[in-house]
Parts: structure tokens; sequence; C-alpha cells
């Protein structure tokens, strides 16, 4: 049995927002292996119980669902390697680390590495991806979109029509694909300033102001422990909460 986020790829269901937050509790507490039952629940592979910073040689930290790197089926044992495309289908999630940069990758979404760390770009074609950054310049790039960044948490969702992009923390230059002098740059502490990017070229503001939405802070927390930093703020301890439990 496969975790899925719902039938629309562009949205996340209460009660899939629900198993999303549940799963990442257990998976950050280790609790799997305690739960009478445990089989029942979806097929989940992860490379340790309690979330530490990923050993050399390792990409994944946990999947479910169908995953592909360059085409392939991926498991624990899948190096990801500059220049790969990553993919996950219906019901998959991905953990990831590389480059010093670590991912969390939703259902239906595909991401294309980088060649090189410095100065690359990190293309999003289709999907949901939250992303922490070393501190070095990079990019991000979907249909619609191009965002550059720097040490930078990140969560993006690539639509036909718009991109998401909410500067979790740090900076970030955003700009429509299609015109980069159109720009806006966003200095963020923490969810700050949300904004969609329209494909829209007859908009009159194709960057707008766009609502805090389907990420939380112990995912940022678990993916900059992947890569042995933390979160430029405390993450309050306990079952995983949304920005709106933090006033």
């Amino acid at each position: 049995m496969e975790l899925r986020y719902g039938s629309d790829v562009n949205r996340i269901t209460d009660i899939d927002e629900s198993r999303r937050r549940f799963l990442l509790y257990l998976l950050s507490t280790g609790a799997f292996a305690a739960l009478p039952g445990c089989a029942n629940l979806p097929a989940v592979h992860q490379a340790m119980d309690v979330p530490e910073e990923m050993p050399e040689g390792m990409s994944i930290f946990q999947y479910m669902g169908a995953i592909t790197v360059n085409g392939k089926p991926a498991d624990l044992d899948t190096r990801i390697n500059p220049g790969d495309t990553v993919e996950t289908g219906e019901g998959g999630q991905l953990i990831f680390v590389v480059h010093k940069d670590a991912f969390l990758m939703r259902s239906n979404s595909t991401m294309r590495i980088p060649t090189k760390a410095v100065g690359g770009t990190y293309d999003i074609d289709r999907g949901k991806a939250l992303s922490v950054f070393a501190s070095r310049q990079t990019q991000i790039r979907t249909p619609t979109a191009i965002i550059a960044i720097r040490g930078t948490g990140v969560y993006v969702e690539s639509e036909p029509d718009r991109s998401y992009v909410c500067t979790c923390y740090g900076v970030a230059n955003l700009a429509p694909a299609d015109d980069p002098s159109t720009n806006l740059t966003v200095t963020s502490k923490h969810h700050d300033d949300p904004r969609y990017i329209l494909a829209d070229k007859n908009a009159a503001n194709r960057i707008q102001p766009a609502p805090f939405k389907n990420h939380d802070d112990q995912e940022l927390l678990l993916i900059e422990t992947l890569v042995g930093r933390s979160t430029p703020y405390v993450v309050p301890a306990g079952i995983p909460r949304t920005r709106g439990g933090y006033i």
C-alpha cells in the first residue's frame, strides 16, 4: 500500500497533510518499530531510525512509493550524482542529499541535479520540493521562475501557470523565467514573504504575495540535520506543526 497525496497533484488534502506530518514524526523519532500492526502502514524505506548527518557515500535517507534516478528504480543504496535526474511518481516521496544540499521531494515531481556545485542550477520541471542549501551561489529553475539563492531554505511548487516560492530563511532573488529583469529580492527569517511567480506575460504584477502552505519547520530541521546543519531558529519538539502554530 502506497501513501498518496491526493488525486490532484497540485493540491494536498487535509487528510493527506495529517498523514504526511504523522509519518514524519514517526520517522524522526524512530517509532515505526514500536507500533503494533506497523506492517499495515505504507511502505517506508529509511537509512537510519534517528536523523543524523548522512554518511559519506550515501545519498538517500528515506523514500516511499515509486522513485527513479535517471529513469531506473532507486533504493537506499542508490547514489545521486551531479547531472542526475530524480523523479517521484504518484504516491512517492524522497528525502536525499547531494552537494551538501538536502531535499524533500513530494509525489509527481522531477528534479535535475546540476553538474557543478558552485553556480549550478537545480531544475524542478514539475511538482514540489523543500530544499536547504550550503552557503554558496545556486539557482532553482522551474518552467516559470528563476530563484537565485545562497545558503537558503526554500520551498518550491512548480505548476504550469505559476510557481510558488517560500523563502523559509535567507535571501532569494525571484524572477519570471522569461524576464529576469523583472525581479524581487526576498530576505526572510521565518517564512516571511511567500510569493507566486506567474507565467502570464500580460499580468500587471507577475510576482505576487502568496500564503504559507504545504511545508513546516520540522521538515526543514530534518533535512538540515542530514547535512550537519540546523535551522537558524529553534524548532519546537514534538509532533510537527505548520507555520500557523508559530505566531
